[in-house]
C-alpha cells in the first residue's frame, strides 16, 4: 500500500511538473518570436520543453503500472535530487554566467573605460586588446598557482568557505575593472578571477562528490553539468540586449554585473537547511 501511494503521488507530482515545464518552454518560445530574440534560446526552450514531455511518460508509466522502467527512476532520482546538488545549481549559475560575460566583454569593456575608444582599427584598441590576451594567460597562471593551495585551506576552513572566498575575490576582481586608475591595476584584477576560476574548475565537484550516493555518481555528475550549459544559453542570448537596453552600450557594466553575479554565487555557496556554513 505504501508502495502504491508513494507511486501516485510522484504521479502527481511528474504531471504537474511535467505540465510547469511545458508552459514555461512554450512561453520562452513565444517570447523569442515576439521580440526577436537570439535564436540559440531555442536551445533552452526546447531542452525545457523536452524534459516536460519526459515528465509526462514518466507519469503514465507509473500510472499504467511500470514504476521501475527507466524513464520513471531517472526522473524521480532527478526529484530526489541531494540538497548539495540543489545549492550548488543556483552557486555554478551564477559563476558560469559571470565568467561567460568576462569572456564575452572585456575587451570591449577595457578598449572603451580605460583606452576611451570603441574604434577596433585605432591604436589604442589594438593596445587594449592586446593587454586583455596577457590578462587572460595571466589568471590561468594565476589558477594554476592557487589549485596548490585549495586543498590545504579546504582541509583547515572547509570547502564550502573556500569557494566562497576564492568566489568572493574573482567577484572583486571583476568589479574592479571600472574603478582601477589605470589599465596597470588590472593585472591585480585578474589576480582575484585567477583564484576564482581555480576553485570554480574544482571545489563544487569536490563538494557534491561528497553529497551523492556512489550508486548514482555518474548520473548525478551528468545532470550537474547542465548547471555550465545553460548560463552559457542565457549569457549568450540576454548580455547583448541588457548591454543595450540597460546600460547603453557600456560594456564595463557588463564586467561589474559578472562580478556581482560571482559574489551572489558565493552567498549561495552558505546556504544550508540548517546551518549557514557546513564544513564539509
Amino acid at each position: 500500500l505504501s508502495k502504491k501511494t508513494d507511486n501516485s503521488i510522484y504521479s502527481q507530482r511528474f504531471s504537474y511538473t511535467g505540465i510547469s515545464l511545458l508552459s514555461i518552454g512554450a512561453l520562452i518560445a513565444i517570447a523569442i518570436i515576439y521580440f526577436n530574440l537570439v535564436q540559440d534560446l531555442y536551445v533552452l526552450s526546447g531542452s525545457i520543453l523536452v524534459f516536460g514531455v519526459i515528465h509526462f511518460v514518466a507519469a503514465g508509466c507509473i500510472k499504467s503500472g511500470k514504476p521501475n522502467v527507466a524513464v520513471v527512476n531517472i526522473v524521480r532520482d532527478f526529484h530526489n535530487m541531494p540538497f548539495t546538488m540543489r545549492q550548488l545549481a543556483f552557486v555554478q549559475f551564477f559563476s558560469w554566467f559571470a565568467l561567460f560575460a568576462m569572456w564575452i566583454f572585456t575587451t570591449s569593456a577595457v578598449t572603451s573605460h580605460l583606452f576611451n575608444t570603441i574604434d577596433p582599427h585605432s591604436k589604442e584598441y589594438s593596445e587594449g586588446g592586446a593587454l586583455v590576451g596577457n590578462l587572460f594567460s595571466v589568471y590561468n597562471g594565476i589558477a594554476a598557482i592557487a589549485a596548490i593551495f585549495l586543498p590545504a585551506i579546504s582541509n583547515a576552513i572547509g570547502r564550502k568557505a573556500t569557494h566562497l572566498i576564492a568566489l568572493t575575490c574573482g567577484g572583486l576582481g571583476l568589479i574592479s575593472f571600472y574603478f582601477v586608475p589605470n589599465p596597470d591595476w588590472l593585472w591585480l584584477s585578474m589576480t582575484g578571477v585567477g583564484i576564482a576560476w581555480a576553485s570554480i574548475l574544482s571545489m563544487p565537484y569536490a563538494i557534491l562528490s561528497g553529497s551523492l550516493p556512489p550508486s548514482k555518481m555518474g548520473y548525478y555528475m551528468g545532470i550537474f553539468n547542465f548547471f555550465i550549459v545553460i548560463p552559457q544559453i542565457i549569457a549568450a542570448a540576454c548580455l547583448g540586449p541588457i548591454l543595450r537596453g540597460v546600460f547603453n552600450g557600456e560594456s564595463i557594466f557588463i564586467l561589474v554585473l559578472g562580478g556581482s553575479c560571482m559574489i551572489l554565487a558565493g552567498a549561495a555557496d552558505l546556504a544550508d537547511k540548517n546551518r549557514i556554513i557546513v564544513d564539509l
